[in-house]
C-alpha cells in the first residue's frame, strides 16, 4: 500500500537488512530484522505508522547515501 512518509522498501533475507526510503530521499539500512517484520510491513494499511510503532526504535540502523 503507497505510505506518503515512505517511497520504497527492500529486504535481503541472507544479511536480515531492511532499507526504508523516505519521501524526503533519505536512507536508512536496519540490521537484522526478521523477514516476517518485512512482510508485515508490506502489507500493513499504513507503512508509516507500523515503522514508527515496530521499526524505528528497535533496530540499530544507520543512514546510506540518497540515490539520485
Amino acid at each position: 500500500m503507497p505510505s506518503s512518509a515512505i517511497r520504497h522498501l527492500a529486504y535481503d533475507a541472507a544479511t536480515r537488512e531492511l532499507t526504508v526510503t523516505f519521501v524526503s530521499g533519505r536512507r536508512y539500512a536496519y540490521a537484522d530484522v526478521a523477514p516476517e517484520m518485512f512482510t508485515a510491513i508490506s502489507t500493513t494499511p499504513s507503512q508509516g505508522t507500523f515503522f514508527n510503532a515496530h521499526i524505528r526504535d528497535a533496530y540499530a540502523y544507520r543512514e546510506l547515501e540518497r540515490r539520485r
